[in-house]
C-alpha cells in the first residue's frame, strides 16, 4: 500500500455513506436501517473513547455487581451497556434488545418503537481490559414481525433470519467489520475526522488457513473429534507444516484475526460445558454469519451454526468457524465420529 498516496486521499467512503449506497440499492427503503446503523456507530465511539482512557478515569476494575452469567461486571463493561440500550432506544428503530449484560430482553416504549431487533455484547472479552488486549463490541440485527404486537418469540429467530452483523474491536486501532448480508467490510476509526472510513472492502477469508484457535487448558475434558483436530493441527501426518496456534482469548480479537489470516476459531462443548460457553444471540450467530458472507463457515459439532433455534434468550452453543476447508475437516470427524457411535 502507497502510505503516502493514502494519507492525501479525498475521497472517503464513511460508514455512513457506505449504507446509504446500500440503501440506494433497494428503492423502498426508508433509511430505518441506515439511522439504526449510525446509533450503533456512535455507541462504538464512545466505547472507544472510554477504553482509551479507562486507566485514567478509573474505569478499570470490578462495579460490585454480577451479570446474568455469574461474572463479575467492569465498570466499563456497566458504563458500554448502558450507552448502547440507550443509543439504540434513542433512535426510535429499534423494538426489543437482548444484552448479555441484561437478564430479560428490554422491550422498548411504544412512541419510540421501531422494527428491529437488536442483540448484543457491549464489551465481550472485557476481562482483558487491565492488561491492554483488544476487546471489542459484537452486535446482530433483525426484523421484527409486528412493533406493536412484539413478544420473545420475535427475538428466538434462526440466525438464517438475521439481516445484519457486525463486531467493533477497540485495540491498537478501533475497527468496525460489518456485513448487511452482501459481503463483509471493515471501517477503520480516524481520530482526526471522528469518522469509520472503509479500509477493507469485500473482506475474503483464505480458503484454508495455518492458524488454529483454541483454549488448550481445556482440552483435558475436550471430545474426540475436537482432540483429533487439534492433534492433527499439531503433528499433521500428510507431510503438511504444522499450524500456529494463536489464543488471545477475546473473542472479538481472535475472530477478527481468523477473518483477515484465514484458519480455524474453536470453542467446542466439553464436560465442563457440555452445552459450550459461547452465547448464541450475541456471539455465536453475528460471528458465523460473518465469517459465511466473507467465504468461511460455522458448525456446531452437529449443525451448520446459522440453523440453530435458540429456545432462550442467554443460551450457548459450542462453535466452530473459520476458513472453510478447516471447517469441513471438523465436520468431517464429527460425522466419522457419530457414523461409528
Amino acid at each position: 500500500m502507497d502510505h503516502a498516496a493514502e494519507a492525501q486521499r479525498t475521497d472517503l467512503m464513511t460508514i455512513t455513506r457506505h449504507a446509504l449506497n446500500e440503501q440506494g440499492r433497494h428503492p423502498e427503503s426508508r433509511g430505518d436501517f441506515t439511522i439504526l446503523l449510525s446509533h450503533i456507530v456512535l455507541g462504538c465511539k464512545f466505547v472507544a473513547s472510554a477504553v482509551n482512557k479507562a486507566g485514567l478515569a478509573k474505569l478499570i476494575g470490578l462495579a460490585g455487581v454480577t451479570n446474568v452469567q455469574g461474572e463479575e461486571q467492569k465498570k466499563l463493561d456497566v458504563l458500554s451497556n448502558e450507552v448502547f440500550v440507550k443509543a439504540l432506544v434513542s433512535s426510535g428503530r429499534t423494538c426489543v434488545l437482548v444484552s448479555e449484560e441484561n437478564e430479560e430482553a428490554i422491550f422498548v416504549d411504544a412512541p419510540l418503537r421501531g422494527k428491529y431487533c437488536v442483540c448484543f455484547d457491549p464489551l465481550d472479552g472485557s476481562s482483558n481490559i487491565d492488561c491492554g488486549v483488544s476487546i471489542g463490541t459484537i452486535f446482530g440485527i433483525y426484523m421484527i414481525k409486528e412493533k406493536d404486537n412484539a413478544t420473545l418469540e420475535d427475538v428466538l429467530q434462526p440466525g438464517t433470519d438475521m439481516i445484519a452483523a457486525g463486531y467493533c474491536m477497540y485495540g491498537s486501532s478501533c475497527t468496525l467489520v460489518l456485513s448487511t448480508g452482501n459481503g463483509v467490510n471493515g471501517f477503520t476509526l480516524d481520530p482526526s475526522l471522528g469518522e469509520f472510513i472503509l479500509t477493507h472492502p469485500n473482506i475474503k477469508i483464505p480458503k484454508k488457513g495455518k492458524i488454529y484457535s483454541v483454549n488448550e487448558g481445556n482440552a483435558q475434558n475436550w471430545d474426540a473429534p475436537t482432540a483429533k483436530f487439534v492433534e492433527k493441527c499439531k503433528f499433521p501426518q500428510d507431510g503438511t507444516s504444522a499450524k500456529s496456534l494463536r489464543y488471545i482469548g477475546s473473542m472479538v480479537a481472535d475472530v477478527h484475526r481468523t477473518l483477515l489470516y484465514g484458519g480455524i476459531f474453536l470453542y467446542p462443548a466439553d464436560k465442563k460445558s457440555p452445552n459450550g460457553k459461547l452465547r448464541i444471540l450475541y456471539e455465536v450467530f453475528p460471528m458465523s454469519f460473518l465469517m459465511e458472507q466473507a467465504g468461511g463457515q460455522a458448525f456446531t459439532g452437529k449443525q451448520r451454526a446459522l440453523e440453530l433455534v435458540p429456545t432462550e434468550i442467554h443460551q450457548r452453543s459450542p462453535i466452530f468457524l473459520g476458513s472453510y476447508d478447516d471447517v469441513e475437516e471438523m465436520k468431517s470427524l464429527y460425522a466419522s465420529e457419530s457414523s461409528t457411535a
